[in-house]
């Protein structure tokens, strides 16, 4: 009976243990910053493709377990800044360059914006695009272009997102603050160093 007792104990040691573990890499800040030589990596398949990720990169502890998964959320640090990265089937995602032309352009308010070298911002209109605003390149057959919010915080930074479809089948939604923006000639490559590690790229 004293064995049982035990053995109870030790397994409720372990599973408390095991949460507060969890609990504490959830926090904000609880881990260094993600690095492209981070090790440490688990495997998870999404939309049919295994990745091999290092546990540094989640970006909630919580999703820090092998097997097969809906969508992956990492957080990575490039030279500007910290970008958030939710990589999805790309059946799931449109990208940005594509509802360019098939949605946003039907939003665009009158007059352009300028401030980010190499991009156009048009604020959009209509019903739900309410203090949002577009930058992208009007030259380029792929263009770059990134969807921002004004944020509700004041001195907060505007965020943006950008929705790009990889060759590996995913789609990789970014999160990131607009300041980022006059590096977005940079973006993508940058970003693909990181994909690429993972074989999401």
């Amino acid at each position: 009976m004293q064995n049982l007792a035990g053995i109870a104990l030790g397994v409720l040691l372990l599973a408390v243990g095991a949460a507060y573990l969890v609990d504490q890499t959830s926090r904000p800040g609880a881990r260094t910053a993600a690095s492209l030589g981070d090790g440490n990596a688990i495997v998870q398949t999404v939309g049919g493709r295994e990745l091999t990720i290092p546990q540094n990169w989640f970006r909630f502890g919580e999703q820090m377990q092998t097997g097969f998964v809906s969508q992956v959320d990492l957080s990575v640090h490039l030279a500007s800044g910290v970008v958030d990265v939710t990589l999805v089937p790309r059946s799931r995602a449109r990208a940005s360059s594509e509802l360019l032309d098939s949605v946003y352009v039907h939003q665009f308010a009158k007059g352009t914006l300028s401030g980010v070298p190499g991009l156009i911002g048009q604020t959009l209109g209509g019903s739900g695009y309410a203090g949002e605003v577009l930058w992208y390149d009007a030259l380029a057959a792929q263009p770059f272009v990134a969807k921002c919010i004004a944020p509700v915080e004041v001195d907060a930074a505007s965020r943006c997102v950008r929705t790009a479809q990889l060759t590996s089948g995913l789609a990789a939604i970014y999160s990131f603050d607009a300041t980022m923006l006059t590096d977005w000639r940079d973006f993508d490559a940058q970003m693909g160093q990181w994909l690429q590690k993972i074989g999401a790229n």
